[in-house]
């Protein structure tokens, strides 16, 4: 009250501003200067804890192989010198069996921490993930419903194909039910999410009691929860290019997205096309999700965790936000592929377990934080 009387009271020069605001602008620009500084030391962390995670992952196994080896093999496989006559049965371990399993996870990692950011922003609901709306669900419904018909024998693009429709379906239905009026309630919406993971689950569940193959069924059980094991250069080679192309999409669209923060009344008046905008987020969204399902199975929580964590570094702008959870999904599920595989020795847990063993204690966490929301709704 005292700042607002002593510029009301200061002596105004020829030019016009009061001369009390210049520390104001200096300390302006000194916060701004440190917020750069704090987002480009984030980005180089990240991509060099991936770097190292890419190592460690690929360290750890059967057999397992120092970390230096790991460096000198990747180097080796790309065609560098690296100086050491290295075991060519390494070298097939590396390259054949750990790498493209650890690259996928890098890769779902990064498409779910991307989809939960995009999501949250697109609903403003710090709630929403992939895996709590249903979206997973939907997913991994369409896939199992492609695998008990025989329609993912067709082709390898058959399972993220039906995916994708699964994710987009139930996206789409979840939408309408949280939607009044263009708006969407963020409580409504996550229980829409929840009744439609209810529902697709018990719909899943009904497709595995009427498979009579118990291999099947099996294989089928471990894939919903979520895991990386046997993860190929062909299942690299499918998920690439969809996950990839949506994420450049999202990207495109991180300047709408802190507009929609401010709410979509004010989106629109700025020149943001809010029912297009929403549209195609849904459907890159639902893209990068059903071809992470397809590939991993339902690993969840990343999409919530991820995001959280770096918004208390380095706030809410998407344009910085998105490609750093691109990058902190793609260190989180990596390393929690490694901690899957050392838990509990010589068996090797699913990595799913693990991000649900993080992820659920995290959700109670902010769902206890928005109780006032919810008890007011």
């Amino acid at each position: 009250m005292a700042t607002i009387a002593q510029k009301s009271a200061a002596p105004r020069s020829a030019a016009g501003p009061v001369a009390t605001s210049a520390p104001s602008v200096h300390a302006d620009a000194t916060w701004g200067t440190r917020l750069k500084r704090r987002q480009a030391a984030v980005l180089i962390t990240l991509t060099v804890l991936l770097l190292l995670s890419l190592i460690v992952s690929a360290a750890h196994g059967a057999a397992p192989i120092p970390y230096g080896d790991v460096a000198r093999l990747l180097l080796r496989g790309l065609g560098l010198p690296v100086g050491l006559d290295l075991p060519q049965s390494d070298l097939t371990i590396v390259w054949t069996i750990r790498l493209p399993r650890v690259l996928v996870g890098a890769l779902v990692g990064a498409a779910l921490a991307v989809s939960g950011t995009a999501l949250q922003g697109l609903f403003r609901n710090p709630l929403a993930d992939p895996g709590l709306l249903g979206v997973s669900a939907g997913g991994a419904f369409a896939a199992v419903l492609a695998i008990v018909s025989g329609l993912a024998t067709i082709s390898l693009w058959t399972l993220p194909a039906c995916a994708f429709v699964g994710s987009l379906g139930a996206s789409a239905a979840i939408y309408m039910l949280a939607a009044t009026r263009g708006r969407v309630n963020p409580a409504t919406l996550l229980l829409a999410g929840i009744a439609i993971n209810a529902l697709l689950g018990a719909l899943t569940s009904a497709l595995l009691l009427s498979t009579h193959d118990y291999n099947a069924i099996m294989a089928i059980l471990t894939w919903l929860v979520g895991g990386l094991a046997g993860r190929g250069w062909d299942h690299l080679a499918v998920a690439v290019i969809p996950i990839g192309a949506s994420m450049l999409a999202v990207f495109v669209y991180s300047r709408d997205l802190n507009l929609l923060l401010a709410g979509e009344e004010t989106a629109q008046s700025l020149g943001v096309n809010v029912p297009r905008v929403r549209l195609i987020l849904l459907a890159v969204t639902a893209l990068m999700t059903g071809t992470a399902v397809s590939i991993a199975g339902g690993i969840g929580f990343i999409g919530l965790i991820v995001p959280h964590m770096l918004r208390l570094v380095i706030g809410p702008d998407h344009r910085l936000l998105l490609p750093t959870a691109a990058l902190g999904g793609a260190v989180f599920l990596t390393l929690a592929d490694t901690v899957a595989r050392l838990l509990l020795p010589p068996t090797e847990l699913q990595v799913g377990i693990v991000t649900a063993l993080f992820g659920a204690p995290f959700f109670l966490f902010l769902l206890w934080r928005q109780r006032r929301f919810v008890n007011s709704w």
